[in-house]
């Protein structure tokens, strides 16, 4: 199985060690992570994954990324756009897209305790993936 990762450059103390753990636990899981690309944020990644999407040696993307709380709302507004976006092009393509994202409404300091939480993105790859190959024979 090969997967792709989309990863945010904003917030990048956040998401680079995100991408790291994200991909040791692709390899833990015996799985390729056959492209990565780094966009400027969050909100770039829709026609990114849509293009990895469309590649036929890949099987699901992952989007990583960080959505701190500024001082308005819209932290909200960016990551309801992104996680419909990725249900949108999940359909779409037929093929698994992970929500890797945490957020909205974190604190910095709750990002950084979430970093571990970009292998359930991948967790969700991999087992979407294998169970549609299950479903389809």
């Amino acid at each position: 199985m090969k997967i792709a990762f989309v990863v945010s450059e904003f917030n990048s103390e956040v998401t680079a060690p995100m991408e790291q753990r994200a991909r040791r636990h692709a390899e833990s899981l015996g799985v390729e992570v056959a492209r990565v690309v780094h966009v400027p944020g969050v909100y770039d990644m829709a026609p990114v994954v849509k293009a990895l999407l469309q590649r036929k040696e890949i099987d699901g993307v992952v989007m990583i990324g960080a959505v701190i709380k500024g001082e308005t709302l819209h932290d909200e507004l960016i990551s309801h756009a992104i996680a419909g976006a990725g249900i949108q092009l999940a359909l779409e393509f037929d093929k698994p897209v992970g929500l890797a994202i945490t957020g909205p409404g974190m604190t910095d300091d709750q990002a950084v305790a979430r970093i571990d939480n970009a292998k359930n993105g991948v967790e969700a790859v991999v087992r979407v993936a294998r169970a549609l190959k299950e479903i389809r024979g």
